[in-house]
């Protein structure tokens, strides 16, 4: 597929950036995309390989390598190389919902599958899916498509992350009548509080939305199914003021998805946020700042006194109008210690440089990953490495040092008198016979006003697998029947994060279009989604 010999001629150009002591000025998008003439010769470099790993998910070394999705990669490259967008997009959507997230926030298992990328640079496949979609919304190839036929069988699903939405449009498309279920005032899950605007622009998110409501579907906002011991019951009444209970879902409903993420975050267990002020988990942090802007962004267009000379700030929220929206946990001025390696810890930092904080020191439990492959991690499996993201480039830009220290830990917080963080103590750490270990004699106290933890989730959140009486594994996610998304002798399924675990949105939106397979199966007896 491409051009024969293209990835011989073309070296792999990535999207540009804007450079980190521009880009942290606001919270706007920050990657520049080709002009199409470069983004075809990008394209070009997608070898006839014959056997395409990128589309494989292949399991190597307890690892996925290559696209969940199974997208048809080296088809749409070639149709990129050839000019033909329309026809490229198309054979895009045929296996991804949302491209627009994907495009935007997903780690490319298929560029380290990719074949050009066993003795040189794979192709610019993640990016190349950005321009697809990009272009398509730009050019008018996306447009709703209604139903012609309803089957007249209902499904309610509860929860409007990527697998939510990707079970709804799924199911939708196939004629049922879909209503979604979200908690918060805005759809998205993660996708909306849980990753920063400068990885996702928020408008995206509502992009599809509006799409996806004139197609059919039916979003139904502030409407949380089964209560904490802290709610009360009108805390389940969406914007209708109609009260919605899972008994109720139950009866009204031919089938119900549970896709309700897995946001219960892993505790630190010198630091209870209820107890320290300026602890905070990562996900509520985030989630305060994206309300923050996004009533920013309504409020009106930048003063002039906003207005900075690059593009990309044009019509975005810059660090000074957020902190005069104000409503959110401000990190300004402050020594911040960011627990945790993974995307969400790099986030945070992000964040927390725009808001100008003073210092920040990201702690990692795990060992310091080589800068190249060893030979112990060979193509084409996923690569061990050492990544440097953009919150890092960031910290490295205006503190002058990689805010990484790896194998270490919080062993413990010091506050004032008013009970507020001052500092923390961290210790190095080992395996030792298979369990983590604290060094002795390593101990060190850093100066710490806010400390934010980023280190992951450990399944979904109690009250909604109780209120439908579901069973959760050791793992703390929904058991369903073996290779199933199906609850066994119930109308209930359950995908996405709560189903699988903490995972990457690629991997929620697989697990969205498999289930609503099953749950259309159940509904017609048979499927041809």
């Amino acid at each position: 597929m491409g051009k024969e010999t293209g990835f011989l001629e073309y070296k792999r150009v990535n999207n540009g950036d804007v450079p980190p002591e521009e880009r942290i000025k606001t919270f706007a998008e920050f990657h520049k995309a080709l002009i199409p003439e470069k983004r075809r010769q990008q394209a070009a470099r997608c070898m006839n390989c014959g056997v395409p790993f990128c589309q494989s998910a292949m399991n190597l070394g307890g690892m996925v390598t290559g696209c969940p999705l199974h997208n048809l990669i080296p088809e749409w490259n070639d149709e990129i190389y050839k000019g033909h967008d329309k026809h490229a997009f198309a054979r895009l959507h045929k296996t991804s919902n949302f491209p627009e997230f994907t495009g935007r926030v997903c780690p490319a298992l298929c560029e380290k599958a990719c074949m050009c990328g066993q003795n040189g640079d794979a192709v610019t496949v993640h990016d190349n899916e950005l321009y697809l979609v990009e272009t398509a919304f730009a050019n008018g190839y996306i447009k709703p498509v209604v139903p012609a036929i309803r089957s007249g069988k209902k499904v309610a699903v509860v929860g409007s992350g990527p697998s939510g939405l990707a079970v709804a449009d799924e199911l939708n498309h196939r004629g049922h009548s879909v209503e979604v279920f979200e908690r918060e005032d805005e759809i998205g899950g993660l996708l909306m509080f849980g990753i920063p605007n400068m990885k996702l622009d928020k408008s995206v998110i509502k992009r599809r939305r509006k799409l996806m409501e004139d197609e059919g579907v039916l979003f139904r906002t502030g409407v949380n199914i089964g209560t904490r011991s802290d709610e009360k019951i009108s805390d389940r009444k969406g914007s209708s003021g109609l009260e919605w209970t899972s008994q109720k879902l139950l009866e009204d409903y031919d089938a119900v998805v549970l896709c309700c993420g897995a946001k219960k975050a892993r505790p630190l267990a010198v630091a209870d946020p209820e107890k320290v002020k300026g602890v905070y988990y990562a996900v509520d942090f985030l989630t305060q700042t994206t309300r923050a802007l996004i009533k920013a962004s309504e409020s009106g267009v930048e003063n002039s006194s906003d207005q900075q000379s690059s593009d990309v700030e044009k019509d975005r929220v810059s660090v000074e109008k957020l902190r005069r929206q104000g409503g959110y946990i401000d990190a300004a001025g402050k020594n911040v210690v960011i627990v945790g390696g993974g995307d969400t810890g790099n986030d945070c930092i992000g964040t927390v440089i725009r808001m100008g904080a003073k210092s920040v020191t990201a702690l990692e439990m795990m060992p310091k990953p080589p800068v190249e492959r060893l030979e112990s991690n060979p193509w084409p499996e996923w690569p061990k490495i050492l990544k440097t993201d953009y919150g890092h480039e960031e910290a490295i830009c205006v503190y002058g040092n990689d805010p990484r220290v790896f194998e270490t830990t919080v062993k413990s917080v010091a506050t004032d008198k008013k009970g507020n963080l001052k500092s923390i103590e961290t210790v190095k750490v080992a395996f030792k016979d298979g369990k983590l270990t604290e060094v002795s004699g390593t101990e060190k106290t850093i100066k710490c006003d806010l400390l934010l933890i980023a280190a992951g989730f450990v399944g979904c959140e109690d009250y909604t697998a109780e209120a439908f009486g579901v069973k959760r594994s050791p793992r703390g996610v929904v058991v369903t029947s073996d290779d199933s998304y199906h609850i066994t002798g119930t109308k209930l399924f359950s995908a996405g994060d709560m189903h699988r675990g903490q995972s990457l949105v690629v991997w929620a939106i697989a697990e969205g279009r498999a289930c609503a397979k099953e749950v259309d199966e159940f509904l017609m007896g048979y499927s041809n989604l």
